[in-house]
């Protein structure tokens, strides 16, 4: 049956559909389903099966939300990337922000650290704390619109107990933005004390903005400034040099490109951040990404099969992802899964199934 769907705009024609999933490294156990190997038992394919289907989280096609176990869903992921082509990208600005930004660093009384709130921890850049040593920082979970309410009360309560400073917010439309300027005026508001004791001028506190690409950094400044002083688009690498701006007399704000590890050894991570759209689309197979998001949302109990058929107008048949995108393909797009697995990520970056999280907090 045909879709009807505004047409999107061409993928990039270096993301050549990829075969891997086709494999022998994956076990067929019916015509149209990948399974993971029995010997493999660390999976939930494995672990939560005992008899029941992979569907069993979903009882007459409603959630079952107290069955669902996210380290299972992490075994899994980390296993179907696992015979993929790593997820690297590090263009050459990304080098040289880091070197500046080092150096940066040592004048900031406070950090404000943004991620995305649909993975929190992928969005962690392991030096960072290196990186801060003592200096305060602020967590903003950007984009807190696209995850439930149910995400976002784990993710405040995970981090609260660790003694985290953090706001949820929405860069688009301004959610938290004058909070975080509030708060980032108080944690550094005994600069200007120390400073008056040493016969010094007050000066304003300076704030740096740090995160990986594509999280909404530079959109939480320009909501915070109530105009557009940093250059924004919805694709990362846009901003490219560090920038300095003024938050009236009181704050000033240090913008920045995004920072990646040179090596994203995480490779369960990196997928993560190419299904969110934040790491260059050149970095990852389009096919294979679109492919293990399909697996996963077919498990997630806020989604399941059931969101996608009603999506595609298809009969979903077991949880093959590439199985499941050359059928899109076939019926929508003219047996284009290049064009079938563009779809299906742009559709979840707009929420199409739904605003949901990747990530939940591992258990302290």
């Amino acid at each position: 049956m045909a879709l009807s769907l505004a047409p999107l705009p061409q993928p990039s024609s270096s993301l050549a559909p990829s075969q891997r999933f086709r494999s022998s490294t994956y076990v067929i156990a019916t015509p149209n389903r990948c399974s993971v190997p029995r010997a493999t038992a660390a999976t939930s394919l494995d672990r939560s099966s005992k008899g029941k289907s992979d569907f069993s989280i979903y009882v007459h096609g409603v959630p079952n939300n107290e069955e669902f176990n996210w380290d299972n869903l992490e075994s899994d992921i980390n296993y179907w990337a696992r015979p993929l082509r790593p997820v690297q990208w590090y263009p050459g600005h990304i080098g040289k922000t880091e070197r500046e930004l080092k150096e940066q660093l040592k004048l900031m009384d406070v950090v404000i650290e943004v991620r995305d709130a649909r993975i929190p921890l992928a969005t962690s850049h392991p030096m960072m704390d290196k990186w801060l040593g003592n200096r305060k920082k602020i967590l903003v979970l950007n984009r807190e619109d696209m995850v439930s309410k149910a995400d976002r009360n784990a993710w405040a309560s995970y981090f609260a107990k660790q003694g985290v400073k953090v706001i949820l917010a929405n860069g688009q439309l301004g959610m938290g933005a004058m909070k975080l300027g509030r708060l980032a005026k108080s944690l550094a508001s005994d600069v200007n004390v120390r400073r008056r004791a040493k016969g010094l001028l007050p000066r304003p506190v300076r704030a740096g903005i740090v995160g990986y690409p594509n999280v909404g950094k530079s959109s939480l400044i320009n909501r915070l400034l109530k105009r557009r002083m940093c250059p924004a688009a919805p694709r990362p690498g846009v901003t490219r040099e560090l920038k300095w701006v003024h938050f009236g007399k009181d704050l000033e704000l240090l913008d920045s490109p995004g920072i990646l590890p040179m090596r994203i050894s995480d490779q369960t991570a990196a997928i993560k951040l190419a299904m969110c759209d934040d790491i260059g689309e050149r970095s990852y197979d389009v096919v294979d990404v679109a492919a293990i998001l399909v697996q996963i949302l077919i498990k997630l109990p806020t989604v399941g099969p059931g969101a996608l058929s009603k999506r595609y107008k298809l009969d979903l048949e077991g949880d093959c992802g590439r199985t499941f995108l050359d059928k899109v393909a076939s019926q929508v797009f003219g047996g284009d899964v290049n064009h079938a697995a563009f779809r299906v990520l742009c559709d979840f970056r707009k929420g199409k199934f739904g605003w949901v999280a990747l990530e939940r907090p591992p258990r302290l």
